[in-house]
Order: C-alpha cells, then sequence, then structure tokens
C-alpha cells in the first residue's frame, strides 16, 4: 500500500535524485551516518570531498577508533562545528568496544551513541537499513508543512502531531518508506526550496494545500533579528586557534596563538572554551594539542 503523494514522488526522485556517494548501493552504514553528521549545518558541496577523505582514511569505525581523537579534529578541517569530529570519534569507540565494530540497526541503539539526536537515529536506520521510520529534517517537514498543512514553513520545532502525520504518509512496506523519506527530503532541496520553491516543477504541485491557498506568506522565523556576524566573534577565533594546531604536528604556544588572534582577553575566553568542549588539551609545560594525541603527557587518551 502506498500514500496518496508516494507514487508521484518516487518516480520524480528516479529520474532527479543526484549522485551522492553516502547513496551509492551498497554504501556502508558508517558512510551513511559519517554524512549525515557531516551534512548537519554544512552544505553538501562542502561535504562531498569531507566525507570522501573521511572514508578513504577511515573506513570502518574501528580504524577511526584506533587513532587518536585529535587525529579526527585535525581531518575535520574547516568545515564548521568541529564537536561533531568528537562526536564521531566517540561513536566510533563506542561502537567499537559494544557492536563489535558495526553501526546498529536498532534505533534505541543508535540514540545512545554520541551525538545522535532523533533525527540521525531515524535517517540512519532509514538509509543505512531500509526501515520505516519518519525522517524530520528541514527539508522534509517544509515540504510537508506545505503539502498538507498548506503552510509557507513548519513550526520551530516538530510536534507529536507532526511527526504522527509525517509517519502516516510512509508506505507500508519498509524499503519504500526509506526511500519515500530520501525521495521527500531531495524535493526540499532541489524544489520545494525556503527561498524560491519551484512549484512547476513539483511532481505533487496539483495536491498542495500552500500552493492552492495562493502561497500564503509566513513571517520568517526571527524576522526582525539582524543577521549574526562572523567577523571577530569568538566562534571565529574558536575557528583560528583551531587552524593553528590542525595545521602543525607539534604543540602550539601563547605566542602560536597570539599571531593568528590579537585580542588577548577574547584569545583566553576562546581557548578557555576548547578546552572545556574536549576540542584542545593544555599540556603540562604550557602548550596546547589536539586531544589525545601520542607522546603528548597530560594529553587525554580519549574525549
Amino acid at each position: 500500500m502506498t500514500t496518496p503523494y508516494a507514487d508521484p514522488v518516487l518516480a520524480w526522485y528516479a529520474c532527479h535524485a543526484r549522485d551522492l556517494p553516502w547513496r551509492v548501493p551498497g554504501t556502508t552504514p558508517w558512510s551513511v551516518l559519517v554524512s549525515e553528521i557531516m551534512l548537519q549545518q554544512t552544505p553538501v558541496a562542502r561535504v562531498i570531498p569531507a566525507h570522501r577523505e573521511w572514508l578513504a582514511r577511515w573506513p570502518t569505525p574501528p580504524a577511526l577508533a584506533a587513532e587518536p581523537a585529535g587525529e579526527a579534529v585535525r581531518q575535520w578541517g574547516r568545515l564548521g562545528y568541529p564537536r561533531r569530529a568528537l562526536w564521531l570519534h566517540q561513536t566510533a569507540t563506542v561502537v567499537t568496544a559494544r557492536h563489535g565494530g558495526a553501526i546498529p540497526a536498532d534505533v534505541d541503539a543508535l540514540l545512545a551513541l554520541p551525538g545522535i539526536g532523533a533525527y540521525t537515529a531515524a535517517a540512519v536506520a532509514s538509509f543505512a537499513f531500509g526501515q520505516r521510520h519518519a525522517v524530520l529534517d528541514t527539508n522534509v517537514r517544509r515540504v510537508l508543512a506545505r503539502l498538507v498543512a498548506g503552510r509557507a514553513r513548519p513550526a520551530a520545532g516538530p510536534s507529536v502531531a507532526e511527526r504522527r502525520m509525517a509517519e502516516s504518509l510512509l508506505p507500508a512496506e519498509p524499503a519504500a518508506a526509506a526511500r519515500w523519506s530520501v525521495a521527500v527530503m531531495e524535493l526540499g532541496a532541489l524544489v520545494c526550496s525556503a527561498a524560491r520553491p519551484r512549484c512547476a516543477a513539483c511532481p505533487v504541485a496539483r495536491d498542495c494545500a500552500w500552493l492552492a491557498a495562493g502561497r500564503p506568506a509566513e513571517p520568517a522565523a526571527g524576522a526582525g533579528r539582524r543577521a549574526q556576524r562572523y567577523d571577530g566573534t569568538d566562534r571565529q577565533c574558536r575557528g583560528r586557534l583551531l587552524a593553528v594546531l590542525r595545521d602543525s604536528r607539534a604543540p602550539a604556544t601563547d605566542a602560536d596563538f597570539g599571531a593568528v588572534w590579537a585580542d588577548r582577553a577574547q584569545l583566553a575566553r576562546a581557548l578557555d572554551g576548547l578546552v572545556a568542549d574536549g576540542l584542545v588539551d593544555p599540556l603540562p609545560d604550557g602548550r596546547y594539542a589536539l586531544p589525545g594525541l601520542p607522546g603528548q603527557h597530560g594529553a587525554r587518551a580519549s574525549v
């Protein structure tokens, strides 16, 4: 049994799906999980080469778990939000110790992994193992809000009612449900976008409640707020300090950090935050290193 929207959306996906490395036949659950972590707040175009290089270096969780966490941070490069690198290293360590090195298929077991929330657990269970789960990322939620609820955008966070609605639209057969989930996600990314939806190209346009209502606008989330600047922020400072450590195999000194950031008070605050987050290890001699690197006394072996 299929839902009223499934056939046209699945047919559209068969013709328009992007050729992404984590979607190729035979891709591993580890590849899917790495992609989902990397895709959080990072565009697909930037993730593709990073994902390819990560899997070439660490094709399995045990391969990553065998290296220090600092190497994961180094490999993460400039993808942003580097705590995700630590989550992947922690997950690889847990999977190696508790699951024989294989990503678990069970949603509850996935939720128990570091940095894995409801969306990521459902996505991995669906896309890696072909299970039947509602996968509610931003794109999916926007498509369903327009198609079913007639709203330009979904609420700030998924409600119980929204999740039940999404589950009701899943095809009954698990493999078809998994394909539906990724197809709706792709539809939101390529056609039913936030700013410039291409309704003429949408396979379910004739059934769309939002289009039928004349595409009513809604205030954007946070309307009236000024866009957050990046230049000069603590986040930029943290990135500069991590870059110093990534680009050198030797621990860094205060002078090394001072060469890339002039504001000493902000530098100290950003460095304290990096240490608190487990991204930087302070060494007994006053220098700093990426976490857990061998031969650096006082560095943590894992985070």
